[in-house]
């Protein structure tokens, strides 16, 4: 097994293998020839009750800011949207995170410190107060609690008190890329007030902390699957009605989904995914974002009731679409590597695309 990787790398060599998977339904779209201009904008993907309009250029940002690879988002109590993309090491003084009202309407924009590793973003109530969590990895390598303007609540590196990373992983500002090293991805949030912290670049395991950001133990590691991730990469905690609450793992490099025990035991694992990149539930509808060119809607039994955008077979045949937003298509993906609802079960979605792409699907 290859542990010591580069997620470009990585991504080609995933993208080449796996299977082409069956389109649920055509997309009605045609093809742009400017990221910017002259868009489709009357576009739909899915079918049935699952059928949304289409924007790919719901977030615009100023002109003085650009994205520099989009990766994660976050919707607050008021509809507000929070994306943060990974940013570049030598740009310290251009924001990661970037704050749109309802309407697409620019608000904000902080998180310089992450510029470089900018990736998980979750927004979480407390109280009466709603805070965001943000993951950094490559050179960053760090997590932290903020306030929705920005301000920092606490800031921490490598957890070295797990035992498990390189002497100076919690200093280092190098990314390192074996099973010592310390990059961090996505949050899950419990019901204590503590939390769960994927090192899905690192050391492939799951950290529990308390509500105050005290580290308590871990579980998962390094193996072939039940209980054991090659890059848990996103994750989320299942409480839909009917169902005992349990932890959901995107095991990406697996193509799978794995379900543990809230003590992060191993129960079930879920197959047929391409590069399932993270989670987030509304209602009895679970979302699954696939770097594999589509978003995967699934029900409380955990049956599919929806592909949407859907382009499987088109980035296989692209080479390198990811850096041709000319080749896109209007209602389809390239590669979904975020999405969230907002309170009215509409979807936003970020795609790990070179200038960035921030998709609003508005529920029909």
């Amino acid at each position: 097994m290859k542990t010591n990787h580069t997620r470009r790398n990585f991504l080609s060599s995933s993208l080449a293998s796996v299977a082409t998977a069956a389109s649920l339904a055509p997309l009605s779209g045609a093809a742009s020839t400017d990221i910017g201009k002259n868009r489709v904008r009357d576009v739909v993907t899915g079918e049935g009750e699952f059928q949304y309009k289409v924007d790919h250029q719901f977030a615009q940002l100023p002109e003085k800011y650009h994205w520099q690879t989009t990766h994660n988002v976050a919707v607050d109590s008021s509809n507000n949207l929070y994306v943060i993309h990974e940013g570049r090491a030598n740009l310290k003084d251009h924001p990661s995170i970037f704050v749109f009202d309802p309407q697409g309407k620019f608000i904000r924009a902080f998180g310089c410190q992450f510029q470089g590793g900018g990736h998980g973003i979750e927004i979480r109530k407390e109280g009466n107060e709603e805070f965001l969590y943000v993951a950094a990895y490559q050179q960053v390598k760090c997590f932290s609690k903020m306030t929705l303007t920005g301000e920092t609540v606490w800031y921490q590196k490598a957890p070295m008190e797990s035992g498990i990373y390189q002497l100076g992983e919690n200093t280092s500002t190098k990314a390192n890329w074996t099973r010592k090293g310390f990059l961090p991805t996505n949050f899950a949030f419990l019901d204590d007030g503590g939390f769960l912290l994927a090192d899905g670049y690192g050391a492939h395991c799951i950290h529990h902390f308390d509500q105050d950001g005290k580290w308590l133990r871990l579980f998962g590691g390094t193996g072939k699957g039940e209980g054991k991730f090659n890059l848990c990469h996103g994750l989320w905690v299942d409480q839909r009605k009917g169902r005992e609450p349990a932890i959901i793992v995107t095991d990406r490099s697996h193509n799978t989904l794995q379900y543990l025990t809230m003590d992060g035991d191993y129960i079930e694992t879920l197959t047929g995914y391409g590069l399932p990149a993270n989670i987030d539930i509304y209602k009895n509808i679970m979302m699954i974002p696939e770097l594999k060119a589509h978003i995967t809607l699934l029900d409380e039994n955990n049956k599919v009731v929806g592909r949407l955008g859907e382009a499987v077979e088109r980035v296989n045949s692209v080479k390198d679409l990811r850096r041709k937003p000319e080749l896109w298509i209007d209602g389809q993906f390239v590669h979904p590597h975020d999405a969230c609802f907002d309170g009215e079960g509409n979807i936003f979605v970020a795609e790990w695309v070179e200038t960035g792409r921030i998709t609003k699907l508005t529920r029909i």
